[in-house]
Parts: structure tokens; sequence; C-alpha cells
């Protein structure tokens, strides 16, 4: 690749991931249609993108981490009940078509997006939900589903973990937002680039760029987010989740 194209990815993967970071997920709206229209494979443009998308995390996790308080048993259930779905869905994807799987995808990313719209008290403040035996047991659960879809699909599946974790658990938009960017963003998927990258092919000369914009990006968008607060990242969510549901039904740009 040129300087030039070098330059683009990095400006495009920036800009992506400072949206992603403030929203709660949706990194691959712009940046794995990008890979493709650049001439990548599905498969390989999946597989560079999860890679560059554990950057998102760890820029994510930089600047969270001074300020956020992870609960630990949080923490547990994300990882035990999400990596195995990711492992799963990384496997599962290569071998099947995927486009109905998107167009499904966008219509319930959208049906998000709009739920959120119609309730203005959605994730503004922190109360506790579930936290006993059966309510971590059906949170495990979807959250091992939310993981299949992680490993197999590449736009707006952070944003289900953060809904799942607000709906569910009681956590504001902040909070949530903080375990999806920390745990989704760099152990499910370094998880589903590991599985991409034994099962598939990984372009490792695009990385650099993706990688230095994922991480700036992901640092800018968390900043944002602690300091605009809830209100903007519920906005910021319904904003991404409708334009991902146009991006999946309508097909990559």
């Amino acid at each position: 690749m040129s300087f030039v194209e070098h330059f683009i990815l990095f400006v495009i993967s920036l800009l992506a991931n400072t949206f992603s970071a403030l929203s709660g997920g949706g990194a691959g709206l712009i940046q794995f249609p990008v890979l493709i229209f650049l001439g990548l494979t599905f498969s390989v443009a999946l597989a560079t993108h999860k890679v560059a998308s554990v950057a998102l995390g760890l820029g994510a996790a930089l600047r969270y981490i001074s300020t956020s308080r992870l609960e630990r048993h949080f923490v547990v259930l994300l990882l035990v009940a999400g990596l195995p779905g990711v492992v799963i869905g990384g496997s599962v994807i290569l071998m099947v078509p995927d486009r109905i799987a998107e167009i499904a995808l966008g219509i319930l990313t959208g049906s998000l997006g709009i739920y959120s719209l119609f309730k203005p008290a959605l994730g503004q403040i922190y109360l506790p939900l579930h936290r006993e035996r059966h309510g971590y047991l059906w949170g495990a659960v979807v959250l091992f589903f939310l993981g299949i879809l992680n490993g197999s699909l590449t736009s707006g599946t952070g944003l289900f973990v953060t809904l799942w974790l607000i709906l569910w658990f009681g956590m504001d938009y902040q909070r949530a937002v903080a375990y999806t960017l920390i745990l989704v963003g760099v152990f499910w998927n370094g998880a589903g680039a590991i599985t991409l990258g034994i099962l598939g092919e990984i372009r490792w000369d695009w990385l650099p760029a993706l990688i230095l914009g994922s991480f700036l990006g992901g640092y800018l968008g968390s900043h944002l987010a602690l300091r605009w607060g809830n209100r903007w990242i519920k906005r910021s969510f319904e904003i991404v989740t409708l334009l991902i549901a146009v991006r999946l039904i309508w097909g990559p740009f």
C-alpha cells in the first residue's frame, strides 16, 4: 500500500473508532466495508478488522481504567459466557453465506435504536437489577449468544452488549460502555481475531494504520463519553444503531 492509502486507512479508523467508543460499539459500520472497498475479500477483511478492533479496546481501557471501577463478577461473567460464543461464531462464519444474517442483524440493530429513542430515561441512572443467581444465569445465556454474533458478524454487536447490560442489569450508559469497550473490545475481539487468523487470513501490512487509528479513536471516544455523560452517549448509541441498520440491510457501500 502507498503512504496515501495508509493515511486514508488511519483517518477512517480514527473517526470510526472514536464514534464507536463514544456510543459503545459500531466501528465496523465504516471500517469493515472500507477494507472490502479497498480490495480485501469478506473473510480477510473480517479477520483484519477484528485484530484492529482489539486496539480500540486497549485505547478505551487506558482512558477508563483510572475512572471506572469494573466489578469482578461482571468481568468474569462477560468472559466466561461470551468467549466460547465468539470462538463458535468465528468458526462458523467462514462456512456460511452472510447476507441473510446481515439483513436480520440490521433489522434487529435498528430496532434497538428505535427502542432507545422512545425510552428517554433508558440508561441515564444506575439502578442495579437481576443480581441474584437466576438473573446472572439468564444474563450469561444472552451474553453467550451475543458472543456468537460478535465472532461471526462485523458491525454493531458491541452495541447489543451495551444495551443488554443496561436493560437486564440496570447499568447506566457510561458504566455499560466501559464494560463493552474493555471486555468485548479487548477479549472478545481478541478471541475472534485469533480464531479467524487461524482459520483464515489477516493482512498484516494493513494493520499499522488501522491499529493506530483504533487505539487513538478508542481513547478519544472514551474521553468524550466520560466528559459528556449518559445523555450524549445515548444519542450516539441511537445514531450508530440506525446507521448500522441501514448499512447492513442495503449492503456495503
